[in-house]
């Protein structure tokens, strides 16, 4: 997701690709785009008209898009920025530990 995309070392690799070709080989596209999180443009007569990316970070730029989630964010960095974070180690130290009983399951994520 957004971490991925922040953890990235090299630049995101960007193909521009004619629709009608994209048409022709729609699964291989789209499974470069999941799997290997790379970009097309598609075009139309040279033009570009529309890109595809893998789906999680679609749905991180969605959510840039709502208001709410941005103050939040615009929050969280206020906050961060003046000191009002520590590191996750001292936030397990700090946090009471529970002990999990034979009726509690771990979700998985």
């Amino acid at each position: 997701m957004a971490r991925e995309a922040a953890q990235r070392k090299s630049p995101p690799v960007v193909h521009r690709l004619p629709i009608s070709q994209a048409r022709i080989n729609l699964g291989a596209v789209v499974n470069r785009a999941h799997l290997t999180k790379e970009y097309f443009i598609l075009e139309k007569d040279g033009i570009p008209v529309a890109g595809l990316m893998d789906i999680d970070e679609f749905e991180d730029y969605l959510e840039l898009q709502d208001p709410k989630i941005r103050e939040h964010i615009r929050k969280s960095n206020q906050e961060y920025l003046a000191g009002k974070s520590r590191p996750l180690e001292q936030f397990r130290a700090e946090r009471p530990r529970h002990k999990q009983g034979k009726t509690q399951r771990r979700r998985s994520a």
